[in-house]
C-alpha cells in the first residue's frame, strides 16, 4: 500500500511538472538521462563502467534540461563531482558567450558594391581635385545612385591613393583644350636609294593625333623651301590657331615667321631640355621610320610623297592608337567605332602596297 501511494505522488509530480513551461522538456531528458546510465551499467556487473565519449555527450545535453534539484535524484552512475564540474562548465560557457566579443552581432546595412566603390575610385582619379560631397552627387547624377559623402569618404581613405603629379593637369589635358587649334610641326631626313637626302616636313594634329599632311623637299632647307613645305602639307586644311614646334634654327627664318603671321598662326616653342613638352610627333616620327621608311625604298621626292600619302591614309583611318583606347584617329576625332568583324566572315584589306594587311568585316 505504501508502494502504491509513492507511485501516485510521482505521477501527479510528472504530471504537475508537464504543465510548467519547459517541463516536458526536462521529463523527455530525465527519462533519457536514467535510460541511458541503465545501459551503461549493463556493459559490465561486476565492476564499474567505463564512460565513453557518447555517454558524457548524452549526460550533458540531458542536463541542461533538467532542474538542479531532480539532476541530483537522476544520477545513478554519475558522481556529483562530475555533474558539479559538468554544470561549471556549463555556467562559464554561458557567460563566455554573453561577454566576448567573437559573439555575432547585430547586423548593419550592406555597405556598397564592388563595382560602385570602383566607379568612386575611377571618378577621384579621373578628377583629383574632386571632394567628397561632389564625388557623391555626381555617383548619383550618372548611376541614379543615392551615396553619403561620409560613404565616399570611407571608400577614398582605403581604396584610393593619390599620384605625385595629381595636383595639376596632365600634358594630354593641356593640349586638349587646343583641341583643332593646336599643330605640331617637326622636321627629319631620310635617304633615296641613290643617297640623295630629302627632308620632311610632318604636320600632325596634336589632339587627334590626325597626321594632317607631309611636305618634302630634296636638298638643303631654306626659309622659302620650309614655307613651301608647310602651305604642300596643309593644303585644303584650315590653319590652327597654335602650332608647336622645337627650337630648330630652321623655325628662325624670316619668311617663315612673315608666313605664320599672314597666317594669323602663333607659334609655341617646346620646353628646353623636356621631351614631354612637345610629345606624340617624335613618336610619330618614329613609327614613319620603323613601318615605313625602314621597309620599303623610294627614288625622287615625288615617290616619296606618294609613299608618305598612303601611310598617312593607313595612319589616320585604319592603325588603332593606345593612347587613343584602341581607335584610329579619325574615328577618335569623330566619335565613331569601327564595324567589328566576325572571325568566320573577314576580308583582309592591305595597306601601304602590303606593308600592312589589315582584317575587316566583309
Amino acid at each position: 500500500m505504501r508502494d502504491l501511494a509513492v507511485l501516485v505522488l510521482h505521477v501527479l509530480a510528472t504530471v504537475a511538472r508537464l504543465v510548467d513551461p519547459g517541463g516536458a522538456r526536462a521529463v523527455v531528458a530525465e527519462s533519457v538521462l536514467v535510460k541511458q546510465q541503465l545501459l551503461t551499467l549493463n556493459r559490465s556487473r561486476k565492476r564499474s563502467p567505463n564512460l565513453r565519449l557518447a555517454d558524457r555527450i548524452v549526460a550533458g545535453v540531458c542536463a541542461l534540461f533538467i532542474r538542479p534539484s531532480r539532476l541530483v535524484r537522476s544520477a545513478i552512475v554519475l558522481k556529483p563531482s562530475t555533474l558539479l564540474r559538468l554544470h561549471q562548465a556549463l555556467t562559464k560557457r554561458q557567460y563566455r558567450r554573453l561577454f566576448s566579443s567573437t559573439v555575432p552581432k547585430k547586423r548593419r546595412p550592406k555597405g556598397p558594391s564592388q563595382d560602385v566603390v570602383a566607379a568612386v575610385v575611377d571618378m577621384k582619379q579621373r578628377n583629383p581635385t574632386w571632394g567628397c560631397p561632389r564625388i557623391a552627387q555626381q555617383i548619383a547624377l550618372a548611376f541614379g545612385i543615392s551615396m553619403d559623402k561620409d560613404v565616399v569618404r570611407r571608400i577614398l581613405a582605403v581604396r584610393y591613393t593619390p599620384k605625385p603629379d595629381a595636383a595639376g593637369p596632365s600634358w594630354l589635358t593641356v593640349l586638349g583644350h587646343a583641341k583643332d587649334s593646336l599643330w605640331s610641326v617637326d622636321l627629319f631626313r631620310c635617304e633615296s636609294l641613290i643617297l640623295r637626302a630629302h627632308w620632311v616636313l610632318v604636320v600632325m594634329d596634336q589632339c587627334t593625333r590626325r597626321i594632317v599632311g607631309f611636305g618634302v623637299h630634296r636638298g638643303a632647307v631654306d626659309g622659302v623651301g620650309l614655307c613651301r613645305m608647310f602651305n604642300r602639307a596643309t593644303w585644303g586644311h584650315t590653319p590652327p590657331r597654335y602650332l608647336s614646334s622645337d627650337h630648330d634654327r630652321l623655325y628662325q627664318f624670316h619668311r617663315w615667321q612673315a608666313n605664320l603671321r599672314i597666317l594669323d598662326v602663333e607659334e609655341i616653342k617646346a620646353v628646353l631640355y623636356a621631351p614631354l613638352s612637345h610629345p606624340f610627333v617624335e613618336r610619330l616620327i618614329g613609327t614613319i621610320r620603323r613601318e615605313c621608311l625602314d621597309r620599303t625604298f623610294f627614288w625622287t621626292a615625288t615617290d616619296l610623297e606618294i609613299k608618305l600619302l598612303e601611310f598617312q591614309r593607313y595612319y589616320n583611318a585604319a592603325r588603332s592608337h593606345a593612347s587613343l583606347d584602341g581607335h584610329t584617329p579619325l574615328a577618335f576625332a569623330g566619335g565613331r567605332t569601327v564595324a567589328r568583324a566576325e572571325l568566320n566572315h573577314v576580308r583582309w584589306v592591305s595597306h601601304c602596297r602590303d606593308l600592312v594587311q589589315l582584317p575587316e568585316a566583309a
